[in-house]
């Protein structure tokens, strides 16, 4: 047994995946486009892994192409009662002697997993990422590809710094050392359809550290999640260590979060069903063995202020980028922005005219910079918003607003321009490819920054464009609470790993910088072990004898 997982073997740092690029004649584009045209061409079948064995339970439901739904993917069984049931006992089997690994061969598997994806299976994840969840090929690429990649490697890393971290001294006579121990039971990890990356990350980073996993796709992310676990088996990972269990949400949760061995939960999802998982584990707290870990990431309202002093074509490209890549599907995209008066003709226009450029339609289409939305729940809900909008007086559709779900759940690029600073679509969350902007009077733009950090309970990224040092400096110190990502002259979205750890406060979530050594941090538990080379025989102490 390895006691104190102390690292022996030095892992040099790691450096962040290369992206390719998929110009036109490379031939990374032709490998991406012959995987698309095989996945598509299959109709799968995606079972429940439980202690390494696939379970079928007979209950389906299909996996669908978002650009075109009539289109099936696979058929996705769902976890029950007893399957739920039996994914606990497996993860609990398999902990002693996963947790009993030294750590560097536990970090062989996950290190071995990467190679393999930024290999042999490439093109298979970034296929089924684009098929399943409607991603452009570059988007992918950043994605299921690289952030995977790089989640693995610099995971590792971090795991590395932790078991090494010692104490600095120990008295003559004695040893001091900490031993960084797995949680005690299972951690249960929810991962939402929008990010491969994130679908990886959160039960692989527990793994890491020595605990095993029950894994909670979202049913419409399950497709990517199969081919992840299968690289995860073929690189070594052992039966039990990660248990994947499709299902409802509304069963596997509260079976999950009734469990007494229930260890921590790792999530990304929404603030409402975060809310009610957290509620859910407070009412169970005395019947828990241990008080379990809770680290999610959930909702955004995510911000560009523009400064009188920013240059237009920048703040253009970043709003656009930034507010509709992915579709705006990410927690970080950008959603409301705030423009100042002496720009905002310009503003418009160059955003009318970039967003006039952009063609939408099938991922299989490299020339289309728009996908489709994830399903028709996410579809309903945004263009129920575009249509408030459109009716509202205080504000107005400038830009796109259609929507056709007809083949594909597809919506324009949307821009609404608010006449209220607090007017609806500037308040909450849409997670769809819709921006609201406010145009601001250029000598009230400290009062517009208050007016920006109280208006949403969200605070995950936000973005300030500015030449102007002092300006940028005072929206720094104003919004130093509204956001865990902020960016200067930049695009609020595309962290990366080992150089933007992830994660906002407020409704956005615990802020536990996924990407970084903090984040880890939460899946071991430290022990301090004092050792006495010469043991006291007498309980007298000096002070006492007589002088």
């Amino acid at each position: 047994m390895n006691l104190l997982n102390n690292a022996i073997v030095k892992i040099p740092a790691p450096i962040n995946e290369p992206q390719f690029s998929y110009a036109p004649g490379s031939p990374e584009k032709a490998a991406l486009k012959a995987e698309l045209a095989r996945m598509k061409s299959e109709r799968i079948e995606i079972p429940l892994v439980i202690g390494g064995k696939e379970v079928r339970t007979g209950k389906t439901l299909p996996v669908v192409q978002p650009h075109d739904h009539g289109h099936v993917l696979a058929d996705c069984h769902q976890a029950g009662a007893a399957e739920i049931e039996q994914a606990i006992a497996a993860a609990l089997a398999a902990k002693p002697a996963w947790a009993s690994l030294r750590w560097e061969e536990r970090a062989a598997i996950f290190l071995k997993a990467a190679d393999l994806l930024a290999d042999r299976y490439r093109f298979r994840m970034n296929a089924a990422t684009m098929l399943s969840a409607s991603k452009n090929a570059y988007q992918a690429e950043i994605d299921s590809a690289c952030e995977l990649i790089d989640f693995l490697r610099f995971n590792v890393y971090f795991a590395q710094q932790i078991y090494s971290e010692q104490p600095m001294h120990s008295s003559r006579g004695c040893w001091n050392m900490v031993q960084q121990r797995p949680l005690e039971g299972f951690v249960l990890a929810v991962t939402p359809f929008n990010f491969t990356a994130i679908g990886g990350n959160l039960p692989t980073a527990p793994a890491i550290m020595g605990n095993t996993v029950l894994w909670k796709p979202a049913s419409t992310g399950v497709y990517a999640a199969h081919f992840f676990l299968q690289i995860l088996m073929e690189a070594g990972l052992p039966a039990g260590v990660i248990n994947l269990i499709p299902g409802s949400g509304a069963q596997v949760g509260p079976m999950c979060l009734a469990s007494p061995h229930l260890a921590g939960v790792h999530f990304t999802g929404s603030t409402p069903v975060f809310h009610g998982m957290w509620k859910t584990v407070g009412e169970n707290i005395a019947n828990y063995k241990s008080y379990p870990r809770i680290v999610g990431e959930t909702g955004g309202k995510d911000f560009v202020m523009v400064h009188p002093s920013a240059k237009v074509k920048q703040v253009v490209t970043g709003l656009v980028r930034g507010a509709f890549e992915y579709q705006g599907q990410k927690c970080s995209a950008a959603s409301r922005g705030y423009i100042p008066k002496s720009l905002w003709p310009q503003v418009k226009e160059q955003l009318g005219t970039v967003l006039g450029g952009l063609k939408m339609g099938d991922v299989s289409d490299f020339t289309n910079f728009i996908n489709a939305v994830i399903d028709q729940k996410a579809f309903n809900s945004i263009r129920g918003y575009i249509e408030f909008a459109k009716q509202a007086a205080d504000a107005e559709v400038i830009f796109g607003g259609n929507c056709d779900d007809s083949k594909g759940y597809f919506i324009e690029p949307t821009v609404i321009l608010a006449h209220n600073p607090r007017f609806k679509t500037m308040e909450e969350e849409i997670f769809g490819p819709v921006l609201t902007l406010y145009v601001y009077e250029d000598d009230k733009f400290e009062e517009t920054l208050d007016i920006l950090d109280a208006t949403s309970p969200y605070a995950l990224t936000g973005a300030i464009f500015s030449t102007d040092r002092l300006a940028t400096s005072l929206a720094m110190t104003k919004l130093e609470n509204a956001a865990g990502n902020f960016y200067i002259n930049d695009k609020p979205t595309g962290a990366v790993v080992g150089q933007q750890p992830f994660g906002g406060g407020r409704a956005s979530g615990t802020n536990d910088k996924a990407g970084s050594v903090l984040n880890l941090l939460k899946w071991c538990s430290a022990r301090t072990i004092k050792e006495t080379f010469v043991t006291p025989e007498s309980v007298d102490y000096p002070f006492m004898l007589e002088s």
